[in-house]
Parts: C-alpha cells; sequence; structure tokens
C-alpha cells in the first residue's frame, strides 16, 4: 500500500502551495507594472512586448492608456509575442505565440513585424518596450545566413550542455538581427524606448534579460567563440561567419544610440521571495533567504540546501528555508523532467525521509523544462513520504535522477505542481518548510 502524507504533511504541502502562490501574485503585471508606465507622447505610441509576461504586460498596458489617457488606434499600436499557451487579449496591441526555449517561424514572422514598427517610429513617438524572460527564445531574428533551422540546433544544443543563462544569451546576442541592443539601433529614430521589463535572471542585469535588445552589449563576439568553445557547441559555418565577422560586433556601452533610452525594472526574482517570505512568516516560520540569484547544478544546491534543513531541524528551529535563481540540469540521461523537478528529487534524495520536513520548487513562469509546452509541469512537492510512495509505486528515485526522470516519477505519485501558464516569469521559486 502506498504511504500517505500526514495531516501536518498535508497542512505543509498546501502551505508550499500557497507561498508560491504569493511570489507570483507579486511579480504579476497587473499589480507591477501601471505604476511605472509614463505618460503618452505628443505623437504615437508603440508598444514592444516579448516574453512569457509579453502579452499580459501589453494587455495592461493598453487598457491603461486607452481607459486612463483616451488614446486609440490611432496613436496607440504594437505587437506582443508571448510563449505558446502565454498569449491574452490586448486590444489593439496584436498578440502572437511563438516558440520557447526553441525558437520557430512564428517567432520569426513576429520578429520581422516588431522591428518593423521600431523602424517607423518618429521623433514625436514612444517606444514602449515590455520585456519579460523569454524573449530571448520570442524574438527571434537570425543575422546572416542563418536559418531557423540552425538556429534552434544551436539552441537545443546549448540547453543540454548545462550552459547558464548568461552564456546562452551572449551567444544568442551574436546570432541576431533584435538582440544585444539591435532593437534600439532600429528604433533609433524615435523620440524616445522605454524599456520596462520583468526581471528573470540573476543579479537582474538589463543586458542579459532576454538578451538586452534595447540595451548595450557589455560581451563580444570572442566571448560568444569561447562558450562555444567551451560548452563543445558544433557551429555551422554561417553561425562561424557571424561569431568571426567584426562587422557584426553588438552595439557597446557609450554608444550615442542610447542617449534616447531608458530601462527600469518592474518586478525582480527577490520581489517574489520576500513576498512568499512575509506569508511564511504569516503562518509562523521564521524566513531564512539563501539567495535570489543561484546557479548551479540543481542536484547538487539540492544537496546544499537539505543539508542546511537537517540542521535547521537538529536545532528545533521552525524556518522557511526560501531561494530564487535559475538552475541548471547536465543532461546525461534521456528521461523528461526540467531543473525545479530534478532539484525536488535530488532533495528528497538528499533528505532520506526525515521527518516534519516538506519542500516545494517552481519555476514562477508556470512551466519548468520538459517538451516546451505550456502544459508542462512548474515543478514538484517532497515531504517525508516522498520515498516510502515511490517505493510502493515501484519507483528508484536514485535510477530516476541519474535518467534525468524526474516528471515521470512525481506524476506517478502525485507530487508534481500544475499551476499553468501565470504569465509572469521571475525565476525559480524553491521553499523548504522545516519544523
Amino acid at each position: 500500500m502506498t504511504a500517505s502524507p500526514s495531516p501536518a504533511a498535508d497542512e505543509r504541502r498546501a502551505l508550499l502551495l500557497r507561498l508560491l502562490d504569493a511570489a507570483v501574485t507579486a511579480a504579476h503585471p497587473r499589480g507591477c507594472l501601471v505604476p511605472e508606465l509614463p505618460p503618452p507622447p505628443a505623437g504615437r505610441l508603440v508598444i514592444l512586448g516579448a516574453g512569457k509576461a509579453g502579452a499580459s504586460m501589453a494587455a495592461v498596458a493598453e487598457r491603461h492608456y486607452r481607459e486612463a489617457h483616451g488614446l486609440g488606434p490611432d496613436r496607440l499600436v504594437g505587437q506582443a509575442v508571448a510563449r505558446h499557451g502565454y498569449g491574452e487579449p490586448a486590444g489593439v496591441i496584436e498578440v502572437v505565440e511563438a516558440g520557447h526555449p526553441v525558437p520557430d517561424q512564428a517567432g520569426i514572422d513576429a520578429t520581422r513585424r516588431s522591428l518593423d514598427l521600431a523602424a517607423a517610429a518618429g521623433p514625436d513617438d514612444l517606444v514602449l518596450v515590455l520585456l519579460s524572460g523569454g524573449g530571448s527564445a520570442n524574438w527571434i531574428a537570425p543575422a546572416g545566413a542563418l536559418t531557423l533551422a540552425e538556429k534552434q540546433g544551436i539552441t537545443k544544443a546549448m540547453l543540454r550542455s548545462g550552459a547558464a543563462i548568461d552564456e546562452i544569451n551572449c551567444v544568442r546576442k551574436h546570432l541576431s538581427r533584435i538582440k544585444g541592443g539591435r532593437l534600439a539601433l532600429a528604433a533609433r529614430n524615435a523620440g524616445h524606448l522605454l524599456t520596462l521589463a520583468i526581471s528573470d535572471v540573476p543579479r537582474d542585469d538589463p543586458a542579459v534579460i532576454a538578451s538586452g535588445p534595447t540595451v548595450p552589449d557589455p560581451t563580444t563576439l570572442a566571448d560568444a567563440r569561447a562558450i562555444c568553445a567551451k560548452r563543445g557547441i558544433p557551429l555551422p559555418p554561417a553561425a562561424e561567419a557571424l561569431l568571426n565577422d567584426p562587422a557584426n560586433e553588438s552595439p557597446k556601452p557609450g554608444d550615442p544610440l542610447f542617449s534616447r533610452t531608458a530601462f527600469r525594472i518592474i518586478a525582480r526574482p527577490v520581489d517574489a521571495l520576500n513576498a512568499a517570505a512575509a506569508a511564511a512568516a504569516a503562518a509562523g516560520y521564521e524566513p531564512v533567504l539563501l539567495g535570489a540569484d543561484l546557479e548551479g547544478e540543481a542536484r547538487e544546491v539540492a544537496a546544499e540546501h537539505a543539508a542546511i534543513a537537517r540542521q535547521m531541524a537538529a536545532e528545533g528551529r521552525k524556518v522557511a528555508l526560501i531561494s530564487g535563481g535559475e538552475l541548471t540540469v547536465t543532461i546525461r540521461g534521456e528521461g523528461q523532467g526540467g531543473p525545479n523537478q530534478e532539484y525536488a528529487l535530488a532533495l528528497a534524495v538528499a533528505l532520506d525521509g526525515a521527518a516534519g520536513i516538506a519542500g516545494l520548487s517552481a519555476d514562477t513562469d508556470g512551466t519548468d523544462g520538459g517538451r516546451g509546452e505550456a502544459t508542462d509541469p512548474a515543478g514538484a512537492l517532497v515531504d517525508e513520504t516522498t520515498l516510502a510512495r515511490a517505493a510502493a509505486a515501484g519507483l528508484d528515485p536514485r535510477v530516476s535522477l541519474a535518467e534525468n526522470d524526474s516528471t515521470p516519477f512525481f506524476e506517478r505519485i502525485g507530487d508534481l505542481v500544475r499551476p499553468g501558464p501565470t504569465r509572469t516569469n521571475v525565476n525559480d521559486c524553491r521553499i523548504i518548510l522545516v519544523g
């Protein structure tokens, strides 16, 4: 017979889901975008959105300018590109759904339209860019002779290599006509360009969020070549030509191109974690923030966090260990999963049924790796009964971990977290309740 969580464990699991919801709510455009929106310009307002929050940000902005300022289609134009399954109506702003994390033709077509809209902006116009994580895949414009299929192959190889997001984005920026400051280049005739961003990257670097389409790029062609060599990324001739062409270098800090641009972050990973911490404190737990910018292999970070949780339990403390950032998985097996599910599986193995400890790891965007579909799980829950219930179901967690096969493991025992598309993205939210 499969073991069942105790009433106390059930209560902790329900609280974990409430804390995740508090984190997501704190980073949703409904609550953080309107106070940051600028007054409309004398001419047209051109709204360009991209990423997992691209459509939701555009919907909030369009409604604000239409209702508060009376702007109609003669002065309000634009387009928002979001991941498949993340779109929503945005009034006069066209919404397109495109591929993520692997780009597709819909993304190419939409990006061409976004670049055209930016290039058509004049001196009385304001280009308002609404940016969020996922924009790197949604805004796809291969440079030179690079094809979509070749760009897809490079993206897949980078994802499988375990490369960090800043490494992936460095390569992307040097193979693109929109990333790495090139959208600002397209909009150079506009009176002003303002970017409002929801950050999904460690340390909230504007040059990394969605591959920095509107800000100077501090990385170089040489950096991109070194990353590809380090990670063993096979490059087609068109990509090699781009990375070896000095004329293909991205706009750099100090370029007068950026004198009429501004960039503001309206929601950060730490904002979401602070909201979860406040909710945990209200529930009687001492919040302990382990960091909002954690990186590294998911299974290794999980082992470290399990050791901290065990120490807290031994000290008799009632705490909520909270962390964010973006973990990676170096894929060695043939299974299905994602960084948050792999973290949760490794956490369960490391805790080994320790009493009074329960954890959750989920991506705030609502999906975690997997097949790249909006129906993918966001992460998973674990508690002191996880391994016993898995054993009763005939599952070996160590075999699943070796095969990077966390999704079927947690699906079999009913512990996947499935909020669906949240239409925001401030990276991972990991919470361990002790006591």
